[in-house]
């Protein structure tokens, strides 16, 4: 089989694109574990500390795997999930205005960290119904630059995608914001109506755990751009 035509193009698509996917892949699981590394090192920081106001309060990390690790602040568990795609911003995305993408197009696939947060108890209590929330979105490119979507301070003060290269001391930064946005919503209590019946099992639950299904309601939105991403 002679190699051109589509061949070819089908080589050149390989070459470019799935190795370019590849190193951000790669990168993305570096900056993962430096995430890690710093977690394991905040939780021991706040757990001392803690630990001299009031030792009732928990304060843990844990490893979940390749792709997943688990921060608890006192009531707040957040959930740190490395997506293993790779993503590019939609054609009309608003980002493909600044000449830093024009220039290489190559700049516009990312990877992506994401941090949900949950009520420590939904964990502690096995409650799989509760609900969890997004809390921030990380975008990193072959080249380390990254920006923050989440709440609007996050987005604030990681949005320079252009300038911004991704260091410990950035994930740092952002682990402190995430806990603190965390820690400064409460719990929403559920409409009343939605909780005045139980079922027979349901009764049966509760007596071994609490399951009324729980989650905090965080007042924000992410990214006006509907379409920030596609796979």
């Amino acid at each position: 089989m002679e190699k051109n035509g589509i061949y070819s193009e089908v080589l050149d698509l390989i070459k470019s694109k799935s190795i370019l996917k590849r190193d951000i892949f790669e990168l993305t699981i570096k900056r993962f574990a430096d995430l890690k590394s710093e977690l394991a090192e905040i939780a021991e920081e706040l757990r001392k500390d803690i630990a001299e106001a009031d030792t009732r309060l928990e304060v843990s990390y844990k490893d979940l795997g390749k792709f997943y690790c688990q921060l608890t602040i006192a009531g707040d568990t957040l959930l740190f999930h490395m997506h293993t795609n790779v993503f590019k911003f939609a054609k009309d995305s608003y980002y493909w205005k600044s000449g830093y993408l024009q220039e290489d197009e190559r700049r516009g696939y990312c990877g992506t960290i994401q941090v949900y947060n949950f009520l420590a108890d939904s964990f502690r209590f096995n409650r799989e119904g509760d609900i969890g929330y997004m809390v921030a979105r990380l975008f990193l490119n072959y080249e380390n630059h990254f920006f923050v979507e989440g709440k609007s301070e996050l987005r604030y003060l990681f949005n320079d995608f252009v300038n911004s290269k991704l260091s410990k001391k950035c994930l740092r930064k952002i682990v402190y914001e995430v806990i603190k946005g965390s820690l400064e919503f409460d719990l929403y209590s559920p409409n009343y109506r939605d909780i005045d019946e139980i079922t027979v099992r349901d009764a049966r639950v509760l007596k071994d755990v609490v399951s009324l299904k729980t989650g905090k309601r965080l007042g924000f939105q992410f990214s006006s751009d509907p379409n920030v991403i596609q796979s």
